[in-house]
């Protein structure tokens, strides 16, 4: 199929989403400093919020409760213990969900929070609970706030997803979703680093995750995440392997997701073709 045609085909498909996971990570929700973006928090609990009023069904997988943790705790860096790791990421995810809950409300909009491990949706009937309460959720108008809870998932336990991008794809495929978007710190897959080579150029649209584009990744990303560009990638793959198109895009203006919702090729695109 040509590749133009493709990429239009896919751009309906996001423009006929109706139920849609948005993954939001900690160099978007945080600034240069590790301060919580009140702003920007501001901005993507409204934007949301109206996407719900269109009668759209939202689920936010958000990153950031161990920078505000740490933040809040008045650390100098990420702790490298696991118990203060743990630490941080229950006192963080307090103060997260009671920012989102007090800017969701601004807009007229409920939230609920759900904490996941990684044996909650590998074991049956967990994943069946999960799933009907997430199904009962949007049914009754609630935006899902979902993270992974790193109080509990430690890696000695083995509950860990690994990272928010892959839990982001995993939640998508849990609740059947229409699309995925990871919004991040850059505007999408480059061609080569941006942080290296100033040139560098998005590329707008991939038909289909491969080796050959799994290559494009490189670096860890930003010093405040845990992830990377390859955790996206890996996310993408996941995502679309279930028929669910994603979307990497830059998170600092979340008012762009209604151009994206309204047809128009934001980020980077990535298709379902097998």
């Amino acid at each position: 199929m040509c590749y133009t045609i493709y990429m239009k085909q896919t751009l309906q498909k996001i423009k006929a989403a109706r139920r849609i996971v948005v993954k939001v990570g900690t160099s978007t929700l945080t600034h240069e400093n590790g301060g919580t973006n009140l702003r920007l928090l501001s901005r993507l609990s409204h934007v949301l919020s109206d996407l719900r009023g269109a009668g759209k069904e939202v689920v936010l997988v958000t990153s950031g409760a161990m920078g505000v943790g740490v933040g809040k705790l008045g650390l100098n860096e990420r702790p490298k213990d696991t118990p203060t790791r743990q630490a941080a990421a229950a006192v963080g995810q307090c103060v997260l969900m009671t920012m989102y809950d007090r800017m969701f409300w601004e807009s007229g909009q409920l939230v609920a929070q759900l904490l996941l491990t990684k044996h909650d949706t590998e074991k049956p009937e967990s994943r069946r609970n999960l799933q009907n309460a997430f199904e009962r959720l949007l049914a009754l108008g609630v935006v899902p706030i979902v993270n992974e809870n790193d109080s509990v998932a430690v890696e000695e336990l083995e509950g860990k997803f690994g990272d928010n991008d892959k839990l982001s794809a995993i939640a998508a495929r849990l609740i059947d979703a229409d699309l995925l978007i990871l919004m991040t710190d850059t505007e999408g897959l480059f061609v080569s680093n941006p942080r290296e080579n100033s040139d560098a150029q998005v590329i707008p649209f991939v038909p289909r995750v491969t080796d050959e584009v799994l290559g494009l990744a490189n670096g860890k990303g930003s010093p405040r995440g845990t992830g990377g560009m390859i955790t996206k990638l890996l996310a993408a793959q996941l995502a679309t392997k279930a028929d669910i198109p994603t979307v990497i895009m830059n998170g600092s203006a979340p008012e762009r997701l209604y151009d994206l919702l309204g047809g128009n090729a934001i980020g980077t695109l990535f298709g379902t073709l097998e």
